[in-house]
């Protein structure tokens, strides 16, 4: 079985102290230890095939955030016109400090996305976009997408992210100015409509490179479980049956994780709290997340930081990588990467709880891994082998633990096909299907192997796995217990096909 988990390691094309130097304050931590990261490829900066499948070749995992704040989350002065801007209001970090830290702890893709504003279309062309340029010259290794978290139109914010190609600038942009609900000034409440919305995804659908669009923090504004707020299922569906291969899914673990180290909530959920460190539309089992899945819904979760101002400085969050990683299967080029996130060859995990997992389901000689299907014949009432493959840290997190798996839950729901209502969050038939301890798992080489088969199964139906460092039957709510202590994976589906 080849390695999933490991690549070959090249030089970095930038020394310590020229980090430093262009960095300061983000690069000092760098300079003084060891890169924590394990070798990664050198970035390609020339790659244009904008996530089109292709060679499945080197695809290893390769961990990434999609959502990280630059002193480009500014201020806008709008008692004059145009509006003048100002840098670090809401986030204070240099893009390239953010890109050395993410290669410190790990990261080997990284995306900018900035909050708009009236008129930020232009100082995301203007000002930021030259800034990421160098930055993707200073720090080579970490591919660094350009994108933002889009304005969205009736709803809460979203990762736009660009393929990378000649002419992204101009097509963040496009989008941007366009269609942000915050970019005109005056404002225009106009701009703030779900036919807006639909008239975005139509517009980016007919693009020749094609931006992906991951909802954040979803449930942040829901005021109970299940009361959702400016993110509701209908709106989802909406926009995955317009544009499946552009909006496809949301954050599982929203950032801001580092709340509790100072008093605040996790994910900056203060209404409702998270679940381990999760989204409820994630965490709950036979919840919203599965019932998109249950209808056979191409719909993966990510895990970012949301990284604005570290704790240590007052802030609520992490470094990118520090404390919440999404890892995709592809690569180390822009296309690839985008294709693993458009195709859901994504796993993610807190704390650095693992390093590699894969979940496979074979039958009659045929088999299928996250985001593929496997297709069964039903006359043969078939049995599904199900394999969970996991590498726990070989080491210490970036907290100085050696986080130990207690348990791995095996999830398994039906797909009944399009639910008739759009509003529905729930899908009956998920349930967990097995629990593992430590004694149901073998060691082979640095992973553990966990089998389990689906008996005659004669209809369609999905797979997915979490694992956790406690002894939780289900994730509990979450106060100010530190972030350290609770953490959680989850893979993404693979789909079993009976035809």
């Amino acid at each position: 079985m080849k390695d999933k988990n490991t690549e070959g390691s090249e030089g970095s094309a930038i020394s310590r102290r020229q980090l430093v130097r262009y960095a300061g304050v983000g690069a000092t931590l760098v300079a003084a230890s060891p890169l924590v990261a394990t070798g990664p490829a050198l970035a390609h900066d020339h790659d244009d095939n904008d996530g089109k499948r292709g060679d499945s070749r080197n695809r290893v995992w390769r961990a990434g955030d999609h959502h990280i704040h630059s002193e480009y989350s500014g201020e806008f002065d709008t008692s004059v016109n145009p509006p003048k801007f100002a840098k670090g209001a809401d986030a204070v970090y240099p893009i390239v400090t953010n890109a050395i830290m993410a290669k410190h702890f790990g990261l080997t893709w990284a995306m900018c996305t900035d909050h708009g504003g009236p008129t930020h279309s232009k100082v995301n062309l203007e000002q930021a976009y030259p800034d990421l340029l160098r930055s993707r010259i200073l720090v080579p290794d970490v591919l660094q997408f350009w994108g933002m978290e889009f304005d969205t139109p009736a709803q809460d914010h979203h990762t736009l992210m660009i393929p990378h190609h000649s002419g992204e600038a101009q097509q963040l942009f496009e989008l941007e100015s366009r269609f942000a609900k915050n970019d005109p000034f005056p404002a225009d409440p106009g701009r703030n409509t779900e036919a807006k919305m639909i008239e975005f995804l139509t517009a980016a659908k007919g693009m020749g490179h094609k931006p992906l669009v991951i909802a954040h923090h979803a449930a942040r504004s829901a005021t109970g479980l299940g009361v959702y707020g400016q993110d509701t299922p209908r709106e989802f569906r909406n926009g995955n049956n317009l544009a499946p291969e552009i909006y496809v899914g949301f954050e599982g673990a929203p950032g801001h994780q580092a709340g509790p180290l100072n008093g605040g909530a996790r994910g900056g959920y203060g209404n409702h709290p998270t679940y381990g460190g999760y989204d409820q539309m994630t965490a709950r089992v036979g919840g919203l997340w599965d019932s998109l899945l249950g209808e056979g819904r191409r719909w993966w979760i990510t895990a970012t930081s949301d990284s604005h101002v570290h704790w240590t400085r007052g802030g609520s969050d992490f470094w990118p990588g520090e404390y919440s990683k999404t890892y995709v299967l592809a690569r180390q080029d822009y296309g690839d990467i985008m294709d693993g996130l458009r195709n859901g060859r994504i796993w993610v995990t807190t704390g650095d709880l693992i390093t590699s997992l894969d979940l496979t389901a074979s039958s009659q000689g045929r088999d299928a891994e996250m985001g593929e299907t496997l297709t069964v014949s039903r006359r043969n009432r078939s049995d599904v082998d199900i394999e969970i493959r996991f590498r726990p840290l070989q080491g210490k997190n970036a907290n100085g633990d050696r986080p130990q798996v207690r348990r791995v839950d095996l999830i398994v729901g039906q797909v009944t096909g399009v639910n008739a209502n759009l509003d529905a969050d729930t899908n009956p038939t998920t349930k967990v299907e097995a629990r593992f301890g430590p004694r149901d798992w073998r060691k082979s080489g640095q992973d553990y192997v966990i089998r389990h088969t689906l008996r005659n199964v004669e209809t369609d139906l999905y797979a997915r796995v979490r694992g956790t460092s406690t002894d939780e039957a289900e994730p509990t709510a979450d106060g100010l217990e530190s972030p350290w202590e609770d953490l959680w994976f989850y893979s993404n589906p693979v789909f079993v096909q009976v035809r």
